[in-house]
């Protein structure tokens, strides 16, 4: 991917390769770009996708419980949560990684490897954002904070996984799959099957918009020995994608079953399906922006997905 030397400086104004002309470059205060950079406020997708399993777990609880008068609020904490949270782990990743996004085209204008902010500042900045995080977190039970806070355990080693093993999507999945669980716990003060089932379904989706993503970067990785899935599958990516995907569906399907949903929740499952479907006709692995577009395109498919759930589970607090 190619972009302009001139945006490559070291101050505050210097702008990210693979994020230009957003908000962040033209609105925020200088001083605070690097940061927002570092949370990726300029590239909300991932807190977008971070937030998918949470709130298909929130609402499918509800209307397994038959209630839906705190769902609005937790709707909203978890939105907060999200992407707070997905800042925190960004941050987290970033500082592991500075020397390898170093050598990756896509990555070297970022804010560490540019010299933007030092990596005690991003380590400041990343408590911060941590508690803000716990700050959300508490405003729930017991159980579901307890929850929460293991979650940082995959968090914290999910950066190092690219250099040991092929699979590094798995643990992204482990870690962004985590709201799955949240809403149970929220709702119910403990996780059961369905959560468990929904929280696998929503690991495979994540596999496999993530392998999508990967693909920009497939070149640079192999020249510098990391490892992901886009490596691994190669040219037989879309064989995989329809694995994976089509295990998300199956299992998200049978989390729906658990749960007694009705019908707009299967509605909602369809369009899913068919969103996932469409991803799988129009990949090109060697076009990185049609990949990028793709991948980004995982928000609306889960947001088809919550809309089910949500008239679903107000059917049947009615």
């Amino acid at each position: 991917m190619n972009y302009e030397l001139r945006d490559l400086g070291t101050g505050a104004s210097a702008r990210v390769a693979d994020s230009t002309g957003n908000w962040v470059d033209t609105l925020a205060p200088q001083w605070t770009r690097p940061y927002l950079r570092l949370s990726r406020f300029d590239r909300p997708i991932g807190s977008w996708l971070l937030l998918m399993p949470c709130w298909w777990s929130a609402a499918l609880a509800a209307g397994m419980a038959h209630d839906v008068r705190h769902l609005p609020l937790t709707v909203v904490l978890f939105f907060i949560g999200a992407f707070v949270m997905r800042g925190a782990g960004c941050t987290w990743n970033d500082i592991t990684d500075r020397d390898l996004d170093a050598k990756v085209e896509r990555t070297r204008s970022r804010p560490l490897p540019s010299g933007q902010v030092s990596a005690t500042q991003a380590l400041v900045f990343l408590i911060a954002q941590a508690l803000i995080g716990l700050v959300v977190l508490l405003q729930f039970n017991r159980f579901a904070v307890l929850t929460g806070i293991a979650s940082l355990v995959i968090v914290a080693i999910y950066p190092f996984m690219k250099r040991i093993t092929w699979w590094p999507q798995i643990v992204l999945g482990l870690a962004f799959s985590w709201g799955a669980l949240m809403g149970f716990a929220v709702t119910f003060g403990h996780i059961d099957v369905t959560a468990l089932v929904l929280y696998a379904g929503s690991i495979s989706w994540v596999i496999g918009y993530d392998t999508i993503y990967a693909h920009q970067d497939a070149e640079d990785d192999a020249l510098i020995g990391i490892k992901s899935t886009a490596r691994l599958f190669g040219a037989h990516t879309h064989q995989a994608l329809i694995l994976f995907y089509g295990v998300a569906v199956m299992l998200i399907g049978l989390a729906l079953a658990s749960g007694d949903a009705r019908w707009p929740a299967w509605l909602g499952l369809a369009a899913f399906a068919a969103h996932l479907a469409w991803q799988i006709r129009r990949l090109d692995i060697g076009d990185g922006a049609l990949c990028l577009r793709l991948f980004k395109s995982n928000r609306d498919a889960g947001l088809l997905l919550f809309a089910g759930l949500l008239v679903d589970a107000a059917m049947r607090a009615a």
